[in-house]
């Protein structure tokens, strides 16, 4: 397996605005992006605002806050190029570590008071927290971070605060600390007479929404399937890769021989990695099943409508099973989600960790049979 490497050229440290074009308003929507498939589906939600049926399509102002991950990084990098073609404006703003923090506050306190829309990807992020308590915004949209949603609508409809599924240790010393902060955000998510929210997702969370008054927006990755594609398929089957055991909850062993077995059950010969799955994983994936990896410079949906793509995708419980689906809509890729065994779960894996897999699960379109 090749190791992967940053693509090339410093991080974007200016504002950069699209070339020729005009610079978005100040009072316009101001997006907060931590990840690839955040900036993803921001960009979708401006494809979508300027539908006829949509809103203004002004061009939006998108803060992206790189994490130190390097092929995080080099994915945003790839997006904000993505952002700019398509006439948006994009700040990559070093955030973290340091002085970072108090400086991209400040910097971004009087956009914030001025923004008539306030976009965000991770409503858990407690940076993003911080800048939502800062905000009187009227309309207020999260767009998907993937599963990650619907865990976010779960927690404001039974009023519980704010926390990552996979977390067991509360946050921490830090998560105390900023508290008073992360309520403050929270009751900036939670519609009033004077505020709207809105969600744009792909996910089944409907239910929950309406129970808080959010407004659902569906997201069927209609500026993905205009973009790119459609792609070329191969004849075989791919799997896609998750990050279930750097998270902790998946036990290393059990799931190489999870992959292993359905490799060799449905012929795979590719494994599509997550962007945070470690090189020494990786390399034992290769060693005992033969698989060649792919470590993909875009977020999933975007590689596989370009192309090429397998017929058939197999996926462990992941934001995918409910995302390819419509990215590949009008092809005939079949994507399945095997289920998580729970004998595969960590002893420091979080009580509710099997019961999140399997409602990704049970929710997803289509379910390889025959999983445990």
């Amino acid at each position: 397996m090749k190791e992967p490497t940053a693509p090339p050229g410093p991080d974007p440290a200016h504002a950069v605005g699209p070339a020729g074009g005009p610079a978005p308003r100040a009072d316009g929507t101001l997006a907060f992006v931590e990840s690839p498939v955040q900036l993803l589906n921001a960009l979708e939600w401006a494809h979508a605002d300027a539908l006829p049926t949509g809103g203004s399509g002004e061009p939006l102002r998108i803060v992206v806050l790189p994490p130190h991950d390097p092929m995080t990084r080099g994915q945003l990098r790839r997006m904000a190029e993505l952002a700019r073609e398509e006439g948006h404006r994009v700040d990559w703003t070093e955030a973290r570590g340091g002085t970072g923090p108090l400086k991209t506050v400040a910097a971004l306190s009087r956009p914030l008071r001025r923004a008539s829309r306030v976009l965000l990807g991770d409503p858990f992020s407690r940076y993003v927290q911080v800048l939502l308590a800062l905000t009187t915004a009227p309309r207020i949209v999260v767009v998907d971070d993937g599963t990650a949603t619907m865990e976010f609508v779960a927690q404001l409809a039974r009023g519980d605060r704010l926390t990552r599924w996979h977390r067991t240790d509360g946050g921490g010393p830090a998560a105390a600390l900023l508290a008073p902060v992360s309520r403050r955000a929270r009751t900036r998510l939670v519609p009033t007479d004077g505020r709207r929210v809105d969600l744009f997702t792909a996910m089944p969370v409907a239910a929950d929404a309406a129970r808080v008054g959010i407004t659902v927006q569906p997201n069927d990755f209609s500026w993905t399937r205009t973009r790119f594609g459609p792609p070329l398929l191969t004849r075989g089957t791919d799997l896609i890769g998750t990050s279930l055991v750097e998270t902790g909850v998946v036990d290393p062993d059990r799931y190489l021989a999870a992959v292993h077995d359905l490799a060799r059950a449905h012929g795979a010969t590719r494994y599509f990695a997550h962007r945070r799955e470690s090189p020494d994983k990786l390399r034992q994936v290769t060693a005992r099943t033969g698989l060649e990896i792919v470590r993909p410079d875009l977020p999933l949906e975007l590689v596989a409508r370009r192309g090429p793509i397998g017929r058939a995708v197999l996926s462990f419980p992941s934001t995918v099973v409910h995302t390819l689906p419509l990215a590949l809509a009008g092809t005939d890729v079949q994507v399945a989600v095997c289920d998580i065994d729970p004998a595969w779960l960590t002893s420091g894996a979080s009580p509710r960790a099997h019961t999140f897999l399997t409602t990704i699960t049970t929710t997803a379109p289509t379910r390889l049979p025959g999983t445990p």
